[in-house]
């Protein structure tokens, strides 16, 4: 889950993590920094998205006068900023964060984060802050230092001081950065974070350490241990069917193609898009409906895929273990009866209650549809349903069945329905 940079520095702050003074606003300039701008005082104005390379989009700007100002907050508040991080329809900018200018002598980049081929948190830095660490690593991957943490440890004074050394922090301000290095590690750990980076970091003209910039994720699976932080969250930043998900506890990412996507397990998920791209496809979502879904759940996931006006027919696939075939037959059923589906289905159901999930289609005019047979249109949508021969495996069923339903699905999105 991510925060917004403002939110970020709160927790920051939190932790006796200098920031610089800064006023969010939502609608209108505040009267004592409209008197500043009068007398050419200047201040960042900063766009709120959950989206880096907003200075190069225009979404950050130093402003010194009001008329400037106040162009700005008419131009980006209620707009859709777009960056190289959220293209092509960009994120709305709901608030701005007005910061007081700093005076810097130094720039870094400094970041934690979790590395999971060393099973430990890493700290990552370079001199070159203010620029992206991707940009960095192209360059010169020299200029980037890293520092390996066991989990659950804080960071040693020697790997601080090393850090210090490599980064040439001024002998002035070297209290500061270790307190700041500690304070992070500190924040990262007690709120379980998958990344906090400053970006970046500075070190004034009179030495203090400050986090001029911030981005923080948190670790979805603890968000549970954090329920002040979850209900922070700007659900306006994320896709409006990703919310919907969400809320019906639904794992459901948008993507650009004209399959839609239902399937239980991540595995299968990914398996199942891959053979839609490999048969000449483009998935439309990931969707897993997980192992506990109920027919409502199921009928709420198809509303999902079905808002999507790219989808030109969905894909199923279901290999029933904890998910039972026939809960899933009553949640394409109930959602074929609620929304009037006018594009084709192809369904392919394996496992607990197959044979009761194909009778209760039956039982209500769904034509059931078997491996190798011909599929058989059902309207007003087009439903094609196959429950082919028993399989003891995941892999067997999709090897056998995925690759040429994967091609019907394909055909479908190209007909015109």
């Amino acid at each position: 889950m991510n925060l917004h940079e403002y939110q970020s520095k709160t927790l920051l702050k939190s932790y006796q993590i200098d920031v610089p003074e800064s006023h969010l606003v939502k609608s209108k300039i505040p009267n004592s920094i409209r008197l500043l701008l009068d007398q050419n005082e200047t201040f960042v104005f900063k766009s709120q998205i959950h989206a880096g390379g907003r200075g190069k989009s225009g979404g950050v700007k130093l402003i010194s006068n009001l008329k400037d100002a106040e162009s700005f907050m008419s131009n980006q508040l209620g707009s859709r900023l777009v960056t190289y991080q959220n293209l092509p329809h960009g994120q709305p900018v709901n608030e701005i964060l007005i910061e007081e200018k700093i005076s810097i002598q130094k720039e870094l980049y400094f970041s934690i984060l979790i590395d999971r081929q060393t099973e430990s948190i890493i700290i990552l830095c370079s001199t070159e802050g203010g620029t992206e660490i991707e940009e960095i690593a192209k360059s010169n991957d020299k200029l980037i230092f890293k520092e390996f943490i066991d989990s659950g440890d804080l960071p040693t004074e020697k790997q601080i001081n090393c850090l210090s050394s490599k980064l040439k922090i001024p002998t002035q301000a070297h209290h500061d950065f270790n307190k700041f290095v500690m304070n992070l590690f500190k924040l990262f750990l007690d709120k379980d974070l998958s990344l906090v980076e400053i970006n970046p970091l500075i070190v004034t003209k009179d030495h203090k350490v400050l986090a001029l910039d911030c981005k923080i994720s948190l670790d979805d699976n603890a968000l549970f241990k954090h329920e002040n932080l979850e209900q922070s969250f700007d659900w306006s930043q994320v896709d409006e069917k990703e919310a919907e998900a969400h809320k019906a506890g639904l794992n459901y990412i948008a993507l650009e193609g004209t399959i839609g996507c239902m399937v239980n397990g991540a595995g299968l998920a990914m398996a199942t898009m891959d053979l839609i791209k490999h048969s000449g496809g483009l998935p439309a979502n990931f969707l897993d409906v997980g192992g506990g879904a109920s027919a409502e759940t199921v009928s709420k996931a198809f509303k999902i895929l079905l808002s999507d006006k790219n989808v030109r027919v969905v894909l199923v696939n279901i290999f029933g273990g904890i998910m039972r075939c026939d809960v899933i037959a009553e949640g394409i059923v109930s959602a074929v009866k609620d929304v009037g589906i006018q594009i084709p289905i192809v369904v392919r159901l394996e496992g607990t209650n197959v044979e009761i999930g194909k009778r209760s289609c039956e039982y209500r005019n769904i034509f059931m549809m078997r491996s190798g047979r011909r599929f058989v249109p059902f309207l007003p949508a087009r439903l094609f349903f196959s429950c082919g021969p028993n399989r003891d495996s995941i892999s067997g069923m999709t090897s056998m069945v995925m690759s040429p339903l994967a091609n019907i699905a394909k055909v479908a999105a190209n007909e015109k329905c």
